[in-house]
């Protein structure tokens, strides 16, 4: 099962002031995300720099939400990777499970919940992106996301199936002196790394408007936020990724 962190019903808390950043208006839509990249990557894994750089490279390009996750499992090597969690891991685990895996393995890029390659190797990023779209399996249902005065806005177009419409928090950039364990000596500069997820709502195929308190993104300060419409299994394992938005 997927942790709590990950699927947890959405409480409202109580109204927060809404800062500067919630203020400015943001939105992205289906047509606006060719795909979702998802890193799984860790500190101590000396493979994993080049798929980081890649990582970095993605997080600047308009069309990709690329997004970084951190893994508790390299960490008896010598170094706790500072950005890991127990749930990055088990998000993991959940897409060997969807994509019928008997193993996980760093750097491993999962691209829409549909597919997976080596996260170093950027080309074979792309044309897995391209062959989704090709087939259909693209992100192809619309979102839209967008902060008005001290509320957020969620638009889910219609469409075909049940998905939860998920909130990831995740830091733009955190730069990382790496002491011990197999990288020890570099300093590298993580790009999109995921702190928190939570579901916000539910999609049954037709079109979704919610309207939540800021105060749902203002309890992460200083993070960035993505919403993702996510297929998800009955054990809670993560599949197939039909839109998304940047905030």
């Amino acid at each position: 099962m997927m942790t709590p962190t990950f699927f947890l019903a959405i409480a409202l808390p109580a109204l927060a002031a809404a800062t500067s950043l919630l203020a400015a208006p943001a939105a992205a839509q289906a047509g606006d995300l060719k795909g979702v990249v998802e890193l799984f990557t860790s500190q101590g894994c000396s493979s994993c720099p080049p798929a980081d750089a890649e990582l970095a490279r993605l997080a600047e390009e308009d069309d990709v939400l690329a997004l970084g996750y951190h893994v508790d499992y390299w960490n008896y090597r010598g170094w706790s990777d500072t950005l890991s969690s127990a749930a990055s891991t088990e998000r993991q685990y959940g897409y060997a499970r969807t994509l019928r895996r008997k193993n996980v393995y760093t750097p491993q890029a999962v691209i829409n919940g549909e597919d997976h390659v080596n996260g170093a190797d950027g080309a074979a990023i792309g044309k897995v992106m391209d062959k989704l779209s090709s087939i259909g399996e693209g992100l192809t249902v619309e979102v839209t996301a967008i902060m008005h005065a001290d509320e957020l806005r969620i638009s889910v177009g219609p469409g075909e199936g049940k998905a939860d419409i998920v909130a990831v928090y995740f830091d733009d950039a955190n730069t990382v002196k790496i002491k011990r364990g197999e990288n020890a000596g570099r300093t590298i500069t993580y790009r999109h790394s995921v702190r928190d997820m939570e579901t916000v709502g539910m999609w049954n195929g037709n079109r979704v408007e919610l309207k939540l308190p800021s105060s749902v993104i203002s309890a992460h300060p200083g993070r960035r936020c993505a919403i993702l419409l996510q297929v998800v299994s009955p054990d809670g394992s993560p599949g197939r990724i039909l839109g998304a938005a940047r905030i």
